[in-house]
Parts: C-alpha cells; sequence; structure tokens
C-alpha cells in the first residue's frame, strides 16, 4: 500500500469501515488522510505510519487517548491497528486550528476571543494534568476547533510527546532531572525546557501564556532571530525568552503578567492552581463588559467575507490532528523563527 499519493483509490482500515479518501497532512511520522466510513459517509481523519519508522510514536499516542478519552475536548479515536506496513489510527475529523485561524484573522485576535480561548484551554491542560500526563507541546497548531454543533468548542490533540509526570498508582512524580533534550516547539517552549530541564505541569501552563502573548501581539519577541549555527539560535531564544513577564506582556491587561509571572514561579512538582489561572482572566473578561456569546475574531470575520468559509476549510485541511513531528525525548525544533 503506497502512503505517498494524494488519491487513494480503495484503501480501507479499520476492518473495511473507513475508506481513504486523499492525503491532507504530512510529517516524518508518515502522513494524515481524510477518509470516510462507508456505510454512514462520515469524514474521520486518519494517521498512517510506517512500521520501520526510525521514532516510531502513533502507538504510544494511541496509548495516551485511551487514558483521557473521556474528556471534554478531547478527540475520540475510533480504530488503531496494523494495515500493511503501517500503523493506522482512525480519529475524529476537526476543525482548523488556532494557528490557522489566527493567520485568517490578520495574525492578530482581540482581547475578548482570547480570553474565551484561555477558558477553554487551561480546562483542557487541567484535565490532561488529572490524568497524570503532561502535554509538553502546547502552541496553537495543538488546540483546534470542534465542527457542526461543537464548533465554539477547543479540543487538545497531538500527544505524541506526551508522558506520566507521575505514577498514577504510588502517585510518586517523576524526579527532577537535568541535560535533556529540547522536547516540543521552541517558539512557545518554557525557558527551564530550553536550558535542559525535566518538564512538569508548570511548563505546559508557561508555553501556554507565551500561547497568549502571541495571539494578542500577534509575534513574540525571539521570532525571526538570525544565528549561524541552529544551536546559536536556540541559545539567542533562550536568552530573549528571559525577558521579563512585564515587559513581554507590557500594554496588555496585567493578569496576563500575573499569569506569566505563577507558571514561571511554580516549583517543579507543584501542581498549579488553575481555578485561579482561569478566574484571572474571567476577572477581565467580565471587567471589559463582554458577553459570553461565543462570537470569536473568526465568526465576525465569516459573517463579513462571503469567500472566507470556502477559504478557511481549503486551509484547514492541512491542518486535521496534524501530528507532532519527532518521538518521545527527541530532539523537536519545529517553528524556531
Amino acid at each position: 500500500m503506497a502512503a505517498t499519493s494524494s488519491r487513494q483509490p480503495d484503501v480501507r482500515v479499520g476492518g473495511g469501515k473507513y475508506k481513504l479518501v486523499k492525503q491532507i497532512g504530512s510529517g516524518s511520522f508518515g502522513n494524515i488522510y481524510l477518509a470516510t466510513n462507508v456505510i454512514s459517509g462520515e469524514e474521520v481523519a486518519v494517521k498512517l505510519e510506517d512500521v520501520k519508522n526510525e521514532y516510531p510514536q502513533l502507538e504510544h499516542e494511541y496509548k495516551i487517548y485511551q487514558i483521557i478519552e473521556d474528556g471534554v475536548g478531547i478527540p475520540s479515536v475510533r480504530w488503531f491497528g496494523k494495515v500493511g506496513d503501517y500503523n493506522a489510527m482512525v480519529m475524529d475529523r476537526l476543525g482548523p486550528s488556532l494557528e490557522n485561524l489566527f493567520n485568517f484573522c490578520d495574525c492578530k485576535f482581540s482581547l475578548k476571543t482570547v480570553l474565551l480561548l484561555a477558558d477553554q484551554m487551561i480546562h483542557r491542560i487541567e484535565f490532561v494534568h488529572s490524568r497524570n500526563l503532561i502535554h509538553r507541546d502546547i502552541k496553537p497548531d495543538n488546540f483546534v476547533m470542534g465542527t457542526g454543533e461543537w464548533g465554539n468548542q477547543v479540543n487538545l490533540i497531538d500527544f505524541g510527546l506526551a508522558k506520566r509526570y507521575r505514577d498514577p498508582r504510588t502517585r510518586t512524580h517523576i524526579p527532577y532531572k537535568e541535560g535533556k533534550s529540547l522536547t516540543g516547539t521552541t517558539r512557545y517552549a518554557s525557558i527551564s525546557t530550553h536550558i535542559g530541564a525535566e518538564q512538569s505541569r508548570r511548563d505546559d501552563l508557561e508555553a501556554l501564556g507565551y500561547t497568549f502573548v502571541y495571539f494578542l501581539r500577534g509575534h513574540l519577541p525571539w521570532q525571526g532571530l538570525r544565528a549561524r549555527t541552529k544551536k546559536q539560535k536556540l541559545n539567542f531564544i533562550t536568552e530573549k525568552k528571559k525577558t521579563s513577564p512585564e515587559v513581554l506582556c507590557k500594554g496588555l491587561p496585567d493578569e496576563f503578567t500575573v499569569f506569566l509571572k505563577y507558571a514561571r514561579a511554580l516549583r517543579f512538582e507543584e501542581k498549579p492552581d488553575y481555578s485561579y489561572c482561569r478566574r484571572l482572566f474571567r476577572d477581565v473578561f467580565f471587567q471589559e463588559g463582554y458577553h459570553h456569546d461565543y462570537v470569536f475574531d473568526w465568526s465576525i470575520r465569516a459573517s463579513e467575507d462571503d469567500d472566507f468559509v470556502p477559504r478557511l476549510d481549503q486551509r484547514r485541511k492541512n491542518q486535521v490532528c496534524d501530528p507532532p513531528l519527532r518521538r518521545i525525548d527527541y530532539i523537536v525544533t519545529q517553528t524556531v523563527c
């Protein structure tokens, strides 16, 4: 079975239940396909990974989804197994990623949209942490909106880099270590991750803080840095990232500074106060007089631009459950600039 052509004549997975239609994404892991349920016609996403892949991660991701499958805003896995020379995972087909929507909104979100998103994003991370897992690749690409009646729901995806931070039986936290490879995406990774520290719950929150700033400012100060080597560039990013939260969040509501300072100050094993974090942003939301109507920036854009929806749909096809690019503890330097 070829896994590289854009069209699949009659390739089926899941015991013949799902027929591959076309390729909609790819990465070092393999390819992502749009598929349909041959009985109901429902569209799903299928990830295919060559079993000979040097760093296989699809089975690991499947096992993570089994742990968190009952969570709100977590996509369902319909089937996992081998198809010829490939591992295959059939999942919900979701809507566009927040990175995709951000680009369509001219690379900037309004304060209202960020506050609406923040509440749900913190909830998703809290749930994952409650299952003794950390995500380790929090970024706009890995939050995607739902479809249909769930179109206002934020979903967290791509758990190929997730790992346990605590034993679920004994509740013993993993030990602090140094000298670790950078796992995640450099643009959003925490300072501790950059300097080689083992990640824990605090690092997911710090990455979320950088995501909020990115949404509101349209960029982060360490984007576009130039260097002679990749190592030098990573060092430049690390130093730039050490900018104080007050400077990084200048001009934004104070609560964004407070959130980032809070995330950076958490101890390695400390449980974040998720309710406190949500309350910070809810207070701003109500102080600004916003209504919880789920009218996001892209909702307004779509109502003003008749061509917006089909163009968005075309672009999002490359964002459906886009898998992470590396195995656990392998260096990931995607989106360095």
